[in-house]
């Protein structure tokens, strides 16, 4: 059986009966886990372990872990620093933040494997310009050269710890002020002005095999008359076309208030496939997401299931994490970075 397109999210912190029924169809990829799911290390291991029993190859285990503002797993977990910080630790020194970050993307992807998590949706690949109000913090530095520097090292670091890349928000969400979880953002910027900033980190992380990108909603009128997350345009054509792109191609959620300009739920499903999107995510609607399911056709690409592979975890450490020597340098400089970076 191939992983299908769409990921869902689950209520809470087991399985329930109905949700392990709703997993078993082929027209599932994943599950996305949020703080709803979290209590413990040993409760979300026990969960990702019967996630993964249900079928074979495993569904996809993600969830967002950015660092900052945005880490799902807290108690139990390292408090990872905002990527701002190491944008800000970059200003003073680049060599010592780059390797910093490749210590830190290793780090939050070895915290999640050895719980059974496949990939966290990261890194962050907007470029700051002090106007996002859901940006800001998340987005590395201000500049495009350093934030595909650190990203680089990020990656290396996730991909050391057996965890693949997700870039986002493809093209770009740092230069729009509007949050799309409440409403759409428009960028009038013609695309040849995106290309030259916003595009960087992503062809440079492109250009070193990145595994999948999430696209932004957010819509670009001189570009397209539909969000990028609904356009072939910019998956089709921009994307994969113009950067080369071979990878997974993820929607940012279909529930978020952006992407109501495309109609209901499943409507929204319908567009993003056409337009190019080889992963759904549904996270936190779960009667509408299992409805959008028993309702999508089941058929098999073996080209996209190929690209959603890609994304599964590799290796799990058989002893605990604590003992391995990189684990205690890691969390001493996440908790170093988390107050004492200069601004």
């Amino acid at each position: 059986m191939h992983l299908g397109p769409v990921m869902i999210g689950i209520r809470g912190l087991v399985l329930l009966p109905e949700e392990r029924e709703l997993l078993c169809d082929p027209r599932i990829g994943g599950v996305i886990l949020f703080s709803r799911n979290y209590e413990s290390i040993e409760q979300l291991s026990q969960l990702t372990e019967a996630i993964h029993a249900i079928r074979r190859p495993s569904l996809l285990i993600a969830v967002d872990q950015e660092g900052g503002c945005v880490q799902r797993f807290r108690t139990g977990f390292t408090a990872l620093p905002a990527p701002a910080c190491l944008g800000r630790l970059y200003d003073h020194g680049p060599p010592v933040a780059l390797a910093a970050a490749e210590r830190l993307g290793w780090l939050m992807a070895a915290e999640l494997r050895a719980a059974g998590v496949d990939l966290s949706f990261a890194p962050v690949l907007d470029v700051e310009r002090g106007v996002s109000r859901v940006i800001g913090e998340r987005a590395f530095h201000r500049r495009a050269g350093a934030v595909a520097d650190l990203t680089l090292s990020w990656v290396r670091g996730m991909r050391q710890a057996g965890m693949a890349a997700v870039g986002k928000h493809f093209p770009g969400h740092g230069a729009v002020v509007a949050d799309s979880h409440h409403e759409l953002p428009v960028d009038d910027r013609p695309l040849d002005t995106i290309a030259s900033v916003d595009f960087l980190p992503f062809r440079r992380l492109i250009a070193v095999g990145l595994e999948g990108v999430m696209m932004a909603h957010v819509l670009y009128p001189q570009v397209d008359a539909r969000p990028a997350s609904f356009s072939g345009v910019w998956i089709a054509g921009v994307l994969r076309e113009t950067l080369g792109f071979t990878g997974a191609v993820v929607s940012d959620d279909l529930g978020m208030q952006a992407a109501a300009c495309i109609g209901d739920l499943y409507q929204r499903a319908g567009v993003a496939l056409a337009a190019g999107c080889d992963l759904l995510l549904l996270g936190n609607d779960w009667e509408p997401a299992a409805s959008i399911v028993e309702r999508l056709p089941s058929v098999e690409r073996p080209v996209r299931a190929a690209r959603l592979a890609a994304l599964r975890g590799e290796g799990r450490l058989g002893s605990p994490l604590q003992r391995d020597p990189r684990w205690l340098p890691a969390v001493t400089l996440a908790t170093q970075l988390c107050g004492e970076v200069p601004r």
